[in-house]
């Protein structure tokens, strides 16, 4: 099936990611316009519980759970801090999905696991509200362009094509001829500290099935698992988690909590210590 009949499809499922709680009507409002554009579209929340304004969790959340929808799924995320300035709204074409948000970061490790073929900046008002406020892209600009795709407008309609989309610092890996830098994108609920470094990373980065770690003030030899219960119980290791994210955790212990890290801390791969 090509593409274009995926988009096409009588029940084209459009994917919401935000910050906006469950107490507000902001999301039932952005549902309102994607129905009132589309009434065959299938709307499916990922999460609505991203911390607020917390671009780093919203980008995470979305690489983990955008993968496993089926081919042409239409993923809009908005965390947006910077609503109403000059960052760009973005409609980004990968090679499976599509992904629609602000030029902030948030798109940028779904979209690049995907694999990009072509970023959009969203101009056209034909694919807006009559009237867009300047607080809230999600329901005026954002739904309406997911909806409007999901009814077969091709990418090209929405805006000029450009050369690049802004790459945050979390999506970001250091690479030097003994060490890798990269940081801390995520802490689950059982204190699993996932960092920005995949499967490749790792095994550039491992000596006789052990990485050396440095994480805060801790300096750890680990050993690469394929299961938490390797080790002892309340014994560190390292494993390539579900998400394909270099995890470091703690076997029926809470990582984060021993080591004192939080999202956004570094973390240095050295090849040894």
């Amino acid at each position: 099936m090509s593409r274009s009949k995926v988009r096409r499809n009588l029940h084209p499922i459009i994917t919401l990611t935000t910050d906006f709680g469950l107490s507000d009507p902001y999301v039932a409002e952005m549902k309102a316009v994607i129905l009132g554009i589309n009434p065959n579209a299938k709307i499916v929340d990922i999460s609505h519980q991203i911390e607020k304004f917390n671009v780093r969790m919203g980008a995470y959340i979305l690489a983990s759970a955008a993968q496993y929808f089926p081919k042409g799924t239409i993923h809009v995320a908005v965390i947006d801090p910077g609503v109403g300035t000059t960052r760009s709204p973005l409609l980004v074409e990968t090679n499976d999905y599509f992904f629609i948000g602000p030029d902030n970061g948030v798109l940028a490790l779904a979209a690049s696991k995907q694999g990009v073929k072509s970023v959009y900046m969203i101009t056209n008002p034909k694919f807006m509200l009559p009237k867009v406020s300047a607080t809230f892209h999600g329901r005026d600009l954002f739904a309406p362009a997911a909806a409007f795709l999901s009814k077969g407008v091709s990418p090209q309609e929405f805006g000029p094509k450009i050369c690049n989309m802004f790459s945050p610092e979390f999506a970001k890996i250091i690479k030097m001829e003994s060490l890798f830098v990269g940081e801390v994108i995520y802490v689950d609920s059982f204190g699993n500290i996932i960092t920005n470094f995949t499967d490749e990373d790792v095994k550039s980065a491992v000596t006789d099935g052990f990485i050396h770690v440095k994480l805060g003030k801790n300096e750890l030899k680990l050993k690469i698992c394929k299961a938490y219960a390797e080790v002892e119980p309340l014994k560190p290791l390292a494993i390539i988690g579900s998400h394909d994210f270099l995890e470091i955790s703690i076997n029926q212990g809470n990582a984060a909590e021993t080591f004192g890290i939080k999202a956004g801390d570094k973390v240095t791969l050295y090849r040894s210590l």
